[in-house]
């Protein structure tokens, strides 16, 4: 079989139709993982052993005739998302020997799927970062160029995918942490609606912008992952409804030309405009529209997130689970073990993150990002009583070199520049493939990212469809 052209849908056909087992296809995938994971990286620990007996398991219901839609398809899923039995470290050293005591919601649909689950894939630490560089068990290669990054923080899942090693991922995106890699690796990837998936058992980085979605090949793969793990979850306090949403065939795109001609590379932006051009010869209207506030997202995102990375964090202090460095203090023990525990940017961020929260300047700094996040919400909300959907570039520069930027931090930030005002939203959007550019010889990925308004995520599909078709 060919696995560089095999989607969900062409896989569920096979699969049906008895032209190859759930085994073959979950052994065809291990022996690519096998090739190609050593030069990557994308996997963190492959399970092996479980995954042929769940694609077993899966042949047996395939003949049984009780196939859902995701039966023996083969899954890469993100080191934070639980699944019981299962070590989930979150790519950090201070959760290294934890073991998940329960599923995931998400998880315990896939199971009910009868997905086959072949590993971990690697993240940056705690889902912080824009490469997945800062992974306590070494970096994600991009696969189009080995010396460059995949992205981040679901560089693993992404790279997994685009290298044939999975055929879809499950990953989570709290400012652009699906789509910026799935930009960079040349797949597609999805942020739902915030609430749309239930987040029980995904281990929290920023609460109010964390959100579980699916990376895969074609737009179609990414709606199929979405379909079988969206829903309404009584373990999640924030989960949406199960509610009816209308939709229309899209008309209109908006382009917040201001926000977009700012630090993009050239043939980026020339890429992002030939996706548009595409969309109008397929009967699309391209509106320039305005977006005010989106200027100030990258700095409210980097007060938001790290305030409420410090809040999470703080249950990691060596006392009640995870790693522990033994001291004579109390004090001495936190000192030591989140010390040894974090990597850079967790660190980095727990400090900005409590300085923000703290006594005298959480007015200066915090509760004054909140407030314009409501701007940044409130701007959406207008720009989608006269567009269907907002465009742009998922990322303003394709792949960068491995440790072109760790000494950098701003500089990584800024690579999120389009993606985070979608968390801040909490509406979904979508990175589809754009083409690619040229940089040092190598034809690097670049995305496409579609927004639209709450519970929008089928318009997106269909906008998404029709990139596609017109490439």
């Amino acid at each position: 079989m060919e696995l560089s052209a095999l989607t969900v849908m062409e896989a569920r056909r096979a699969l049906d139709a008895k032209k190859f087992s759930a085994r073959e296809l979950t052994e065809a995938y291990l022996k690519e993982i096998a090739l190609r994971d050593p030069d990557i990286h994308a996997y963190l620990e492959v399970w092996a052993e479980t995954a042929l007996a769940e694609a077993q398991e899966a042949d047996e219901r395939i003949r049984e005739g009780n196939a859902l839609s995701l039966t023996g398809i083969p899954v890469a899923i993100k080191d934070n998302i639980l699944i019981k039995g299962r070590h989930a470290s979150a790519a950090s050293k201070i959760l290294e020997s934890y073991v998940a005591s329960y599923d995931a919601t998400v998880t315990t649909k896939l199971k009910n799927e009868g997905a086959v689950f072949l590993g971990r894939a690697n993240m940056d630490e705690f889902a912080l970062g824009s490469s997945t560089e800062n992974s306590a068990y070494g970096v994600t290669k991009n696969p189009y160029d080995t010396s460059r990054v995949a992205g981040g923080t679901s560089g693993g899942p992404a790279a997994a995918v685009a290298a044939n090693m999975a055929l879809v991922g499950l990953g989570s995106d709290t400012g652009g942490s699906i789509r910026q890699p799935a930009a960079l690796c040349g797949v597609v990837g999805l942020k739902p609606t915030y609430g749309a998936v239930s987040r029980f058992g995904l281990m929290a980085a920023a609460s109010s912008l964390d959100q579980i979605g699916p990376i895969g090949k074609t737009v179609g793969d990414v709606e199929a992952v979405f379909n079988a793990i969206r829903g309404h979850d009584t373990n999640d306090s924030t989960s949406l409804p199960d509610t009816a949403v209308y939709v229309k065939k899209p008309k209109v795109i908006g382009v917040p030309r201001a926000f977009v001609s700012s630090g993009v590379e050239k043939d980026v932006s020339l890429r992002f405009e030939s996706v548009l051009n595409n969309l109008r010869k397929a009967g699309y209207e391209i509106r320039d529209i305005e977006l005010p506030n989106l200027t100030y997202s990258l700095a409210v995102y980097y007060i938001i997130n790290p305030a409420e990375v410090s809040t999470n964090l703080a249950r990691f202090d060596g006392i009640r689970y995870g790693l522990s460095e033994p001291a004579e203090t109390i004090g001495d023990v936190y000192t030591k073990t989140r010390g040894r525990g974090f990597g850079p940017e967790a660190r980095r961020r727990i400090l900005v993150g409590t300085f923000v929260l703290s006594s005298g300047y959480a007015d200066a700094y915090y509760r004054k990002a909140r407030a314009v996040r409501s701007l940044v919400r409130e701007d959406f909300k207008k720009a989608f009583e006269s567009v269907d959907a907002v465009a742009t570039p998922t990322s303003p520069i394709p792949a960068f070199k491995i440790g072109e930027k760790s000494d950098d931090p701003l500089a990584m930030y800024a690579a999120d520049i389009f993606t985070v005002p979608v968390n801040l939203a909490g509406v979904p959007a979508i990175s589809v493939p754009a083409g690619t550019v040229t940089r040092d010889g190598k034809e690097l990925p670049v995305g496409f990212q579609a927004i639209g308004s709450h519970g929008g995520e089928e318009m997106l599909f269909t906008i998404g469809k029709d990139i596609e078709q017109t490439r």
